[in-house]
């Protein structure tokens, strides 16, 4: 034994979810972010709380965004669907994206996730990728918008769909894996 202290904890990445959450993109990001040997919470507006995917299934938060503080993250999550359009009337949502921001973590918005990076004021002069629809509202916003699978601009990376998510995933890790992972 060295001596050394504790062994150092593993990133903690938080993923926010409302109800009508992409449930391919949020299990994708956790699969990928778990096995690169990440801790994910997911974080939501009430903690204990069920939030429905699109499809049905459940996810349950851990934590209670008003409780959640960039501090003990590393990174954070928006998965798309149509939960982003709910999280951004969540003035604590909202707010632990402008502290990711303000702190230069990395966030991971896909599809309708940069609808929240929108309230967030984080768009304008950024390089933004988005699920089609919602590519004006981040032109209106100020986004620098291009149709690629995965843009990074500073902290922020952000995704088309679902079938860009591994590229996104991919870039995440690299960001925050552990040292020799």
């Amino acid at each position: 034994m060295t001596g050394d202290g504790p062994a150092p904890r593993a990133p903690r990445v938080a993923l926010i979810v409302e109800h009508d959450f992409d449930e391919g993109q949020v299990q994708q990001v956790c699969e990928a972010l778990r096995a690169a040997d990440l801790e994910v919470v997911v974080v939501g507006p009430v903690a204990g709380t069920e939030y429905r995917g699109l499809a049905g299934a459940v996810v349950t938060a851990e934590l209670a965004a008003a409780r959640a503080r960039m501090t003990d993250f590393d990174g954070l999550v928006i998965p798309g669907g149509h939960a982003p359009d709910r999280m951004r009337l969540r003035h604590a949502i909202v707010d632990l994206v402008r502290e990711a921001i303000a702190a230069g973590k990395p966030v991971a918005a896909i599809g309708h996730g940069p609808q929240l990076l929108i309230s967030a004021n984080a768009v304008r002069g950024r390089a933004i990728t988005c699920w089609p629809s919602i590519a004006i509202d981040v032109k209106n916003a100020g986004g620098l918008y291009a149709d690629r699978p995965l843009l990074e601009d500073g902290p922020l990376l952000t995704a088309r769909k679902s079938d860009d998510v591994p590229a996104l995933a991919a870039a995440l890790v690299r960001r925050l894996a552990p040292r020799g992972t």
